[in-house]
């Protein structure tokens, strides 16, 4: 399937309906195999067993992939075993809800969804799963499916230490060990009937850094949000796939430590208005809103395929024949949502004839509820402040100032938001400069995470900062559990204590 043929992407809970695709799926995945898939009454036993542990991810409906799991003991492991072993016969008797390892039992994708990193997702599904409930880590034994090419030469030991070095390619084993997992020991008639690896597995694990010994006291769970920033480069390109590649290369490196948002600048794709220096700015700008269409699909398959959610900066876009700058969040569910620039500037007004937008909202997203503001709206407090009475989160400003004082005025606007709507916000800007193209010559930026100013949070109210003026990714952990209790018991309340009493702000 093409990527821009997926309208959505689904991970859920398996149920005992999705059984026949379920079959027909694992018979697809496994032809290689004799009896490759599992019966019903295996997936009901595992169902009931261990409901959070058995997942699968469909696309547009179509289930594509599955990853089952149990856990176990890590005693059991510490033994050459095998895969009737493991499960008890299949009976999966094995499983203990006291255990401290999750043991992966199954996981796959049809071959038809491969290459959209699918199986990463469900491999960071596990490993949330294992910090959520407090494991050591993941094990499973992993097939080694080249390794009947090498046999007659190589042991299994050395086998793998070839793949280790690039030396020999084994796509399972190559996949697992990028996904941080690592070899524990070579397993000896793992798998029946597994010709490909002649009948060897390894014993792969992952380590749970988080996991901290079961203790009676009392501590409530919390909820992690990572943020990615991309402070980006003004510099030529000659063409679009040049500025998408560069694109890639950040939400390729924001992905890689697990992010769950990437935000790009205002205005980030400007430098592709160099080839129509020639013509007077209004018109320079709307051919550079010819772009924007081809730069969403792109960002939205990108967002899919490295499982994150990627808020595109802004860029501009002709709707009526009017010029308006506009940005859009891409789910890495393959939902798009759409935001706008509602106060221009003077001088986008002048220059470009740009118009102000009319959309204000908050978005819904996997990581809780955010807000999006475009550069100079953030300098205009009412904004904020209608989307933290819905229940924001997190507010995203994405920017291009060009000098120092320009700068300021976004950065300390900012600051001021995060304070008193109680919510994070994350700012992102350009560096650089760009001589060939009119009223987009400089740019002056510090990414910078912003936090409330209590006890829980930094006291200066900054949680991490770029540095100025250069090309980088800024990445920092918020806590939104925090935030809950801020809003009760925080040392000032900035959102229940307002006077309502004498002053209301609504929308029309």
């Amino acid at each position: 399937m093409k990527v821009d043929e997926i309208e959505n992407v689904e991970l859920s809970y398996l149920e005992l309906n999705d059984y026949e695709d379920l079959k027909q799926a694992m018979i697809l995945s496994y032809h290689s195999i004799e009896n490759s898939y599992w019966e019903k009454h295996h997936i009901e036993t595992l169902i009931k067993k261990f409901p959070e542990g058995q997942v699968n991810i469909k696309i547009n409906g179509e289930l594509a992939g599955c990853a089952l799991a149990i856990i176990v003991d890590y005693e059991l492991l510490d033994v050459n075993h095998t895969y009737a072993d493991i499960t008890k016969g299949y009976t999966f008797d094995s499983h203990n809800n006291e255990g401290d390892v999750l043991y992966g039992i199954d996981l796959f994708i049809k071959p038809e969804y491969r290459g959209l990193r699918l199986g990463r997702r469900l491999y960071d599904f596990r490993k949330e799963l294992c910090e959520k409930l407090n494991l050591k880590g993941i094990a499973f034994g992993g097939r080694i499916p080249n390794y009947h090419k090498y046999s007659s030469e190589l042991t299994p030991k050395q086998y793998i230490e070839k793949v280790k070095h690039k030396e020999i390619h084994d796509p399972v084993l190559n996949f697992q060990i990028s996904n941080d997992f690592h070899p524990a020991k070579i397993l000896k008639g793992y798998l029946k009937g597994d010709k490909d690896s002649n009948e060897f597995a390894v014993l792969l694990e992952w380590d749970n850094i988080y996991y901290e010994k079961p203790n009676k006291k009392a501590s409530s769970k919390k909820s992690i949000v990572r943020i990615g920033l991309i402070q980006w480069q003004m510099r030529p390109y000659k063409k679009l796939e040049e500025v998408l590649q560069q694109a890639e290369y950040f939400i390729d490196a924001v992905s890689g430590y697990r992010c769950d948002f990437a935000l790009f600048p205002e205005f980030f794709n400007a430098p592709l208005m160099a080839e129509n220096n020639h013509l007077p700015e209004p018109d320079a700008i709307r051919e550079l809103a010819t772009y924007t269409d081809r730069i969403v699909q792109r960002f939205s398959e990108l967002s899919i395929s490295y499982n994150i959610n990627i808020i595109s900066g802004s860029m501009p876009e002709i709707r009526d024949e009017k010029l308006y700058n506009v940005g859009y969040l891409c789910k890495r569910d393959g939902s798009i949502e759409s935001y706008e620039k509602l106060h221009v500037t003077p001088d986008e007004a002048k220059v470009w004839g740009m118009q102000g937008g009319n959309k204000l909202q908050v978005y819904d997203t996997d990581c809780g509820k955010i807000g999006i503001l475009i550069c100079y709206d953030s300098e205009f407090p009412e904004l904020s402040r209608l989307l933290a009475d819905e229940g924001m989160d997190i507010l995203f400003i994405p920017f291009l100032t060009d000098t120092q004082n320009g700068y300021s005025r976004v950065r300390n606007c900012a600051q001021a938001r995060a304070i008193e709507n109680e919510c994070y916000v994350a700012i992102a800007g350009s560096v650089g400069n760009l001589p060939n193209v009119h009223n987009m010559d400089i740019q002056f930026a510090q990414s910078m995470v912003f936090t409330p100013c209590d006890f829980s949070f930094p006291t200066n109210g900054i949680k991490a900062e770029a540095t100025p003026n250069t090309e980088m990714i800024l990445i920092a952990d918020v806590d939104l559990d925090l935030l809950r209790e801020l809003h009760t018991f925080g040392s000032v309340r900035n959102l229940i204590d307002r006077r309502k009493d004498i002053f209301q702000l609504s929308r029309r």
